[in-house]
């Protein structure tokens, strides 16, 4: 059975629902056996990404930067998950309300730094959530599954 980790930091409605997408995605039936643990940004653990074999992370843009729950999932599990975790596929979607570029840039640095194989272009969502977002993020975290299942 494949382990997907879900690690968010969905603080309105709208990322709300699309964490809701992104766990649709993790529960499709054609995905079979798919053991999903999800954490908020701040209760996600090293022992959580190193018994996953695949990443799903959302966060918002806050002051161009990503959400200072998610700098803290990595800055306290970074080290202990970086070589055992290396090649393991994942994927992220960053919901901001005018500007990602710096949030965009950082999961792009961090997750280079970590060795992590991107097996999903990231879903950067600016203003409102459609339902064309939704079901992007649906098959971005479908996809991160069945790479981790490959």
């Amino acid at each position: 059975m494949v382990s997907i980790l879900l690690v968010h930091h969905s603080p309105s409605q709208a990322t709300t629902e699309i964490a809701e997408a992104a766990l649709s995605g993790l529960r499709m039936p054609e995905l079979g056996d798919v053991d999903v643990i999800v954490r908020h940004a701040l209760e996600a653990t090293a022992e959580d990404v190193l018994a996953a074999d695949g990443f799903v992370l959302g966060t918002t843009a806050n002051f161009g930067y990503i959400s200072g729950a998610l700098k803290h999932f990595f800055d306290t599990t970074y080290d202990a998950v970086r070589e055992p975790t290396a090649g393991r596929p994942f994927s992220y979607w960053i919901h901001g309300g005018y500007d990602t570029t710096g949030a965009e840039t950082a999961m792009k640095q961090i997750t280079t730094g970590l060795g992590w194989r991107l097996a999903f272009d990231p879903l950067i969502v600016t203003g409102e959530v459609t339902a064309d977002h939704l079901g992007a993020t649906t098959e971005l975290a479908a996809t991160v599954a069945a790479a981790a299942s490959a």
